[in-house]
């Protein structure tokens, strides 16, 4: 059962190879399974490669099935239309398409699979790449909201500045009055004078403003430093917003990137095995050597080709004798007498007949 699939895979004639050896057949069975696998490592290696890129495995495996039967077609059709023949080279050209056809897919599907092989090196170097990009997106939303997070602690610090500020003046009042209470400073007399009354008026003016600047000041700095707080939350709202696609820096792509980062020795192997694979029917015709199916196959060819002209130059031969044949009775009619008087008397009758007719519609028009 399993030889009679694999000679189906090979796309030999049954018919010819039941009465050839069983050697001959067993080259057949391992050009059969040949074209099998390979089209099996076709829907392996597919099936992956659409599901890295849409992470279904349902669609994955339907692309793979179609993809495996494209392959296993065409692999069948070349292998079973390559014709045995002295020279290599005509061979050789006959598989050329194949053969180009098989590059490209070998670069094609070997690349998702590399990237299965060598997963945990991409994963470090996308690992790189994401903190890279999570820092750059950290500065790019900070320098977002820069601006009006100087803006507030500047203002805040100017708030503050101007209580400090008012703070000194009412500190250096009180010492004012005080050394003129204490005689030490001013007019240095001991008591409660003028001066010092004028003095301490002063600085109860003053720590009334100071009272009234940092009421109103400390309600500004609450308010600057709330929308501070809120310009800080939306920042951090922003980073963790834009984080996940940063994270979901993973597709197809960026993987084939990362890949193209690493050594390229192992990938270009890896690239080989599988033209290897893709081009193994292909190799396994044309290394087998000339055998009983391919002179059968050649022997049934040209009787067929034989009998197709023979066939071709009877009916040609046909159609000449028989224009010959045509010829030769019509001359012969030609020179007949009796049949020229019977012509004669027919055109005759004819044209008289047409005479009357053209008189008769001449006198109706009159």
């Amino acid at each position: 059962m399993l030889k009679q699939f694999f000679i189906l895979c090979s796309g030999a004639d049954k018919d010819i190879l039941e009465g050839c050896s069983k050697g001959e057949q067993t080259k057949y069975v391992g050009i059969g399974a040949t074209v099998f696998f390979t089209a099996v490592m076709a829907f392996i290696a597919s099936a992956y490669a659409l599901f890295t890129v849409f992470d279904t495995i349902y669609p994955a495996i339907l692309f793979g099935l179609i993809w495996s039967l494209l392959i296993f077609n065409l692999d069948r059709f070349i292998v079973s239309t390559i014709r045995k023949r002295d020279k290599f080279g005509s061979e050789f050209l006959q598989a050329t398409p194949r053969m180009i056809l098989a590059i490209i897919i070998a670069i094609v599907i070997s690349k998702p699979l590399e990237i299965k092989i060598f997963e945990k090196e991409i994963n470090t170097v996308l690992l790189k790449e994401k903190n890279v990009m999570a820092l750059n997106n950290k500065k790019e939303v900070a320098n977002y909201f820069k601006t009006d997070l100087d803006k507030n602690k500047s203002e805040i610090d100017k708030l503050k500045l101007e209580i400090i500020n008012k703070e000194k003046e009412v500190n250096t009042l009180y010492e004012t009055y005080i050394t003129e209470a204490e005689g030490t400073a001013g007019t240095k007399k001991l008591g409660k004078g003028p001066v010092f009354k004028e003095k301490i008026a002063k600085h109860d003016l003053a720590k009334k403003e100071l009272d009234t600047l940092q009421k109103n000041n400390l309600a500004k700095i609450a308010e600057k430093e709330k929308n501070t707080k809120t310009l800080q939350t939306d920042l951090d709202k922003k980073v963790t917003e834009t984080q996940p696609i940063i994270d979901g820096f993973d597709g197809l792509m960026a993987r084939i990137n990362a890949l193209n980062k690493l050594p390229w020795l192992p990938s270009f192997f890896i690239m080989l095995l599988f033209l290897a694979i893709e081009t193994s029917p292909i190799i396994a015709k044309l290394l087998s050597p000339k055998g009983e199916y391919d002179y059968k196959s050649e022997d049934l060819e040209t009787a067929l080709k034989a009998t197709i002209e023979q066939d071709k130059y009877q009916r040609n031969l046909l159609v000449k004798t028989s224009a010959a044949m045509h010829d030769k009775v019509y001359n012969d009619i030609a020179e007949d007498k009796n049949l020229y008087d019977l012509q004669r008397k027919n055109a005759a009758d004819l044209l008289e007949l047409q005479s009357n007719n053209f008189v008769e519609k001449q006198k109706r028009t009159l």
